[in-house]
C-alpha cells in the first residue's frame, strides 16, 4: 500500500490502524506466532533505550540529524530503515521516517506511577508516536505523541510489531479505609 517504492528497506506506510490488524491477523495465521502492535507504553520504553537508557531527547542521541528523518533532511520522503544511528537497544528509525501506530486509544496520561499503562477501554483515536519525515525537529522528541482516528492513511504513517500477548493493566492498589 506505499506510496513510496523501489527499495525493500523502505517502511510500510500508508495504513490504517485496521489495514495493520488485518496484516496481524493473517502474519498470526501463516506464522502460528503472536504478534500485535505494541502499547504506547512499550513503543515508548523501546524507543528510550529501556533499561540500557541514556537519557536522551530523540531515540538514540540528543543530536536528531544522528538518528532522525524529518522535515529538514528528508526531502519530504521516506527512506530505508537502518541508514541513521540505532538507540541503546539496536533499534532504527523510533524517531522520524514513519510515525507509528500503538495499540492504546489516545487518553491524557495519569500522573501516577504505572506499570504497563495501557490508556482508556476506548475513544475514537489510536495514539500514534515517533515523528515522521514530514513533521519538524519538535515532533521527534520521545514525548511527542498523536492521535489519529482509525482511518488515518498517509504517507507518513507505518508501524512496527511486537511478538506476544497484551500485557495485562495491573489494577490500582485502592486503600480500603477511603474506597
Amino acid at each position: 500500500p506505499s506510496y513510496f517504492t523501489g527499495d525493500d528497506n523502505l517502511p510500510v506506510e500508508c495504513v490504517t490502524w485496521d489495514d495493520v490488524q488485518k496484516f496481524i491477523t493473517k502474519l498470526n495465521q501463516i506464522t502460528g506466532k503472536k504478534y500485535r502492535l505494541p502499547t504506547e507504553a512499550e513503543w515508548e520504553y523501546a524507543a528510550r533505550g529501556g533499561n540500557k537508557s541514556r537519557g536522551y531527547r530523540y531515540a538514540g542521541s540528543d543530536t536528531i540529524d544522528d538518528v532522525a528523518w524529518f522535515e529538514e533532511n528528508s526531502n519530504d520522503k521516506t527512506h530505508p530503515v537502518g541508514l541513521k544511528k540505532p538507540n541503546e537497544l539496536g533499534l532504527y528509525d523510533m524517531s522520524g521516517n514513519v510515525e507509528e501506530w500503538c495499540w492504546d486509544w489516545f487518553g491524557e496520561y495519569i500522573p501516577e506511577a504505572q506499570i504497563n499503562p495501557t490508556g482508556p477501554a476506548s475513544g475514537y483515536y489510536h495514539i500514534t508516536r515517533g515523528g515522521t519525515f514530514h513533521y519538524d525537529a519538535t515532533s521527534m522528541s520521545l514525548i511527542s505523541r498523536i492521535g489519529s482516528p482509525l482511518d488515518h492513511r498517509m504517507y507518513y504513517t507505518g508501524f512496527r510489531l511486537v511478538e506476544g500477548e497484551l500485557p495485562q493493566q495491573e489494577e490500582p492498589e485502592v486503600d480500603p479505609l477511603e474506597a
